[in-house]
């Protein structure tokens, strides 16, 4: 009985992410493709695929392909967990690296691959079945992986803001003559871009944005972990359009340019002085990096 309470809850979650998982990748959205799958770094998806053949003395052609189907689904979800491995979780770690100190981590990223959903099956010609599954990145998944000690910001509710006191009545006055129109202020940004292609800059869940003094302008400790994990705290593209145009900063995004990589894995960006204070300014007015909306443009 333990174990189907265990399980239940995440199949509820890859239930609830199915619209996500089936959805092919949206025009402009970043792709790594690595060993065994690939990780849509827009979507929060990784998928991976696997091969099976019938084995030999199967009953007929579709105990043979139900079978080939099973063997393929094995090696799907193992590949998967090749892929999971692999995704930087910071600059300096990856999950491979929380799973080799942390038992629990292994057992629950197990849980999870070995319910993830099956987004395609292939029947080959010569017997072979190839098997496609999936699993999101983001949502349950993403509390798992990303460790503790990642120091986010509290968790602020949501609050109306206070209405304003009715003034006392006074006597009617005759109407001032009408001011002259001031110009038009400029239209809030809705959030960020940072351009880094040409830097060999890599995606990953947790990246930060520093100055050229290292001071850091965009990172986990400006976002609560709860929005992090089921938003990402970035979202990727391969080339500057999709990132303006994408839901995440859509509508009057702020740009700039990044200048340098920091970090091992090269997924911390540096923008330069100027940029950062542009970017700090912004945010203290329409606050868009606490809710994540960030995008980060890759080769």
């Amino acid at each position: 009985m333990r174990r189907v309470l265990v399980i239940l809850p995440v199949l509820a979650v890859l239930a609830a992410a199915l619209p996500a998982l089936a959805r092919d990748p949206a025009p402009g959205a970043y792709l790594e493709k690595v060993s065994g799958g690939r990780i849509d770094w827009d979507a929060g998806v990784v998928t991976a695929s696997g091969l099976g053949v019938p084995p030999r003395g199967s009953h007929g052609a579709a105990e043979a392909r139900a079978m080939a189907a099973r063997a393929a689904t094995v090696v799907a979800r193992r590949n998967l967990l090749e892929v999971i491995k692999g995704v930087q979780v910071d600059s300096t770690t990856t999950v491979e690296n929380f799973m080799v100190v942390s038992d629990t981590v292994v057992n629950e990223v197990s849980g999870f691959l070995q319910n993830s959903v099956v987004q395609a099956t292939s029947y080959l010609s010569d017997g072979a079945v190839e098997v496609t599954v999936a699993v999101p990145l983001r949502g349950a998944l993403a509390g798992v992986i990303i460790p503790p000690a990642v120091p986010f910001a509290p968790r602020r509710p949501e609050s109306s803001a206070p209405s304003a006191a009715v003034p006392p009545a006074t006597p009617s006055a005759p109407a001032p003559a009408p001011a002259a129109a001031a110009p038009a202020a400029a239209a809030p940004a809705t959030g960020l871009v940072v351009d880094a292609k040409g830097l060999g800059a890599r995606p990953a869940m947790t990246p930060r944005i520093l100055d050229q003094s290292g001071r850091e302008v965009f990172g986990s400790a400006m976002v609560s972990r709860e929005f992090a994990i089921q938003q990402g705290m970035a979202g990727y593209a391969k080339d500057p359009s999709a990132a303006t145009a994408n839901p995440r900063v859509a509508g009057h995004p702020l740009v700039v340019k990044a200048v340098a990589v920091s970090g091992p894995a090269s997924a911390d960006l540096v923008i330069a002085d100027a940029d950062a204070e542009r970017v700090r300014q912004a945010a203290a007015a329409a606050k868009f990096l606490e809710k994540c909306r960030v995008m980060i443009v890759l080769d």
